[in-house]
């Protein structure tokens, strides 16, 4: 400590003096001087390799000395300049891990720093707090979830956590144009970023481009904030990176910093390359060895080549040509039948009319999986089915399952998703005696999941609409976050057109009576059984349960409208929360699920609005300003519901016990 303090006075008294300000330069790090922890490490030829591909870690560099980064006696922030060169390479070519962030901050190394979601940077008790004092620059190719950052590999500007003050896509503006060029994060290609701040205009800018085409006019991010409440007299600089589930290489090939200067530029022929990506060598032992071996060594040739084609014919996969567009997200048989020790019944996480779901563990990349098997016997209706299903795999964001690819076997389908080890929602809420969820739990799976459903609905290249939200596809992660899985019946269309009349799908008392009667699945009809979530999650009731024949069905949308209308909504809460709960929050989210589910489409917020209103970016919604009464808000009986119900199972044809999505590849799509 005392060593610190006096490199600390010596800096300031030199900076005083009038001495050069601090800054340094890599072109490569075959003798650079960092700190490194968690997994970073340098290559032989000089590279800075912050995660690799075999631990979901975290990678930390930075300047071993503390540096400067406010004027001592005015308590301003002086102005910096940095650039380096970086590339990513993930396992899979277009799945990658959270991605890197350039980082200043007050320790050198991040204490309780978690992986994943949080890029290295934070954990779930700090993240967002002043107190962190940390500006960075966040490379992020995975959604990060906030009500305004939904763009996938993108570019970030945070301070104090991962709520970005300012994001973009990633890419840059043409000098001679001035068209927005893409580019893709995970391309395994070189790219340069400049990170300037202006402390008397207290501007900061970020720019990116493709390796060797120099700093564009027009930065990527542009933004107004004094960063003199942020940085404390003397701050560390460096990188940080965290891989996820996605094991990712994020390298680093030379880093240039400067105080109140610009940052020098690079000798680019001196940086170090990037590792060759070399496919295995294909095995001369047929073509070379075979003709020359003894008739012994033939015989126990011919047998292992009966052995092989039995095996061949264990693992047969049908490959048609209108497959190979869907490249690397099909997954070998082989592979995921040793991931799940042969679909092993120990292995088994649960099963349905949908198919059975197991866990496992792939043998190169040591990831988890769990693996969902489906039979179907429609060659068409399987082309349809994957070509779908494939899109929607192309959906990033934390609060979504990740659906990593597909594998297709005969009559049998098999879908690949993240692992979930926490399991479902449901189970929480009914299933265990002992063991609940308490409201902090709660909130912020609500809040997850809002933010899913809101990119599903508004922040992907098409609108998405889930059609099955529920507790019981919503699967909590290590960290009890809530993602919402399962888009078996999900469909797509494009932003500003009307969905399509279609057949009646989803599960009852999340579905909204406009669906039921028209076929169409609609934004407000996600909206309608997000509703009915909010409830369930709030009461841990289902929102409907049946009763003997000789009582009346009990709607759980009704009992909460009941006890809001004599002034009490808050004891409609699940009892098992006892008195640990925040009433403000469980208010806000019983009206919320009482506004969802208003029988009139138009009444109903859209998932912006929920997501404000759970942000608090909004003031809390009042349910008598929007004139909801009993006949209207309990559509159950004005609605014809009893009717309803027992027509439901001839609509879809099925038993009333059967959920809806058990019927989605016999004609329920």
């Amino acid at each position: 400590m005392l060593l610190k303090l006096a490199i600390l006075v010596s800096l300031l008294i030199s900076l005083a003096a009038g001495d050069e300000y601090p800054g340094f330069i890599y072109n490569g790090f075959k003798s650079a001087n960092l700190v490194l922890d968690g997994i970073a490490r340098f290559t032989a030829n000089g590279l800075l390799q912050l995660t690799n591909e075999t631990k979901i870690l975290n990678g930390h560099a930075f300047y071993p000395e503390p540096i400067p980064f406010k004027n001592y006696s005015n308590g301003r922030a002086f102005s910096f300049s940095t650039t380096f060169v970086f590339a990513i390479h993930p396992v899979y070519p277009t799945l990658a891990g959270h991605g890197m962030a350039f980082v200043i901050a007050p320790t050198r190394g991040l204490p309780g720093a978690r992986p994943s979601q949080y890029l290295g940077l934070f954990n779930e008790s700090n993240n967002g707090n002043a107190s962190n004092h940390v500006f960075a620059v966040e490379l992020d190719t995975v959604l990060s979830g906030e009500f305004f950052d939904i763009n996938d590999n993108h570019v970030g500007i945070d301070v104090n956590g991962l709520h970005s003050e300012i994001s973009a896509p990633a890419g840059y503006y043409d000098d001679q144009t001035g068209d927005f060029k893409n580019l893709t994060l995970i391309s395994n290609q070189r790219m340069q970023v400049w990170v300037d701040y202006n402390g008397e205009e207290k501007q900061i800018n970020v720019s990116l481009a493709p390796f060797k085409s120099g700093k564009p006019i027009t930065p990527l991010l542009s933004l107004s904030h004094d960063l003199s409440s942020v940085f404390k007299t003397a701050m560390f600089v460096g990188f940080s990176s965290s891989p996820g589930s996605m094991l990712t290489s994020h390298y680093v090939l030379g880093w240039s910093f400067k105080i109140n200067g610009r940052a020098q530029e690079f000798l680019l022929s001196q940086l170090p390359k990037l590792p060759r990506i070399v496919p295995k060598e294909r095995s001369m032992l047929l073509a070379v060895g075979l003709p020359l071996i003894s008739i012994s060594l033939m015989l126990a040739a011919v047998a292992g080549v009966v052995h092989l084609i039995k095996r061949k014919r264990k693992f047969a996969e049908v490959l048609e040509d209108w497959e190979l567009e869907y490249g690397p997200q099909r997954f070998k048989y082989k592979d995921l039948y040793f991931a799940t020790k042969g679909f092993r019944e120990t292995e088994l996480l649960g099963s349905g009319g949908f198919g059975r779901v197991y866990r496992g563990v792939l043998h190169n990349s040591k990831l988890e999986i769990a693996v969902k098997r489906i039979s179907h016997e429609s060659r068409q209706g399987m082309r349809e089915f994957v070509a779908e299903i494939v899109s929607i795999g192309h959906l990033r964001h934390r609060n979504l399952v990740q659906l990593l690819g597909y594998c297709r076997r005969k009559g049998e389908l098999l879908l690949v998703y993240d692992y979930m080890p926490n399991g479902s929602l449901d189970r929480y809420l009914y299933d265990q005696s002992t063991v609940t969820l308490n409201w902090r739990q709660r909130f912020q799976v609500i809040k997850g999941v809002a933010l899913g459903l809101f990119y599903l609905h508004e922040g992907w290249e098409k609108v998405v609409i889930h059609r099955d939200v529920k507790a019981s596809n919503v699967l909590l992660d290590g960290e009890f976050n809530g993602r919402l899985g399962d888009f078996g019946l999900a469909r797509l269309y494009d932003h500003g057109t009307d969905p399509q009349t279609t057949h009646v799908v989803g599960t009852l008392g999340y579905l909204a009576p406009e669906h039921a009667r028209t076929g169409k699945a609609t934004r407000s009809s996600d909206v309608f059984a997000f509703g009915a979530f909010l409830l369930e999650v709030a009461c841990g009731r289902r929102p409907i349960e049946p009763q003997s024949p000789t009582e009346e069905t009990e709607i759980l949308v009704e009992c909460v409208f009941g006890f809001w209308s004599e002034g009490k909504i808050i004891e409609a809460r699940d009892q098992k929360l006892g008195t640990d709960y925040v009433a403000e929050e469980l208010e806000l989210v019983l009206k919320l699920g009482l506004m969802c589910s208003h029988s009139e489409p138009a009444a109903r917020p859209s998932m912006r609005q929920v997501v404000q209103y759970l942000e608090k970016d909004a003031p809390s919604p009042e349910l008598s300003a929007l004139e909801i009464s009993d006949s209207r808000l309990r559509f159950a009986h004005s609605e014809g519901f009893d009717e309803f119900v027992g027509s439901f199972p001839s609509l879809m044809g099925i038993t009333p016990s059967t959920s809806i999505a058990d019927s989605i590849l016999s004609g329920g799509r």
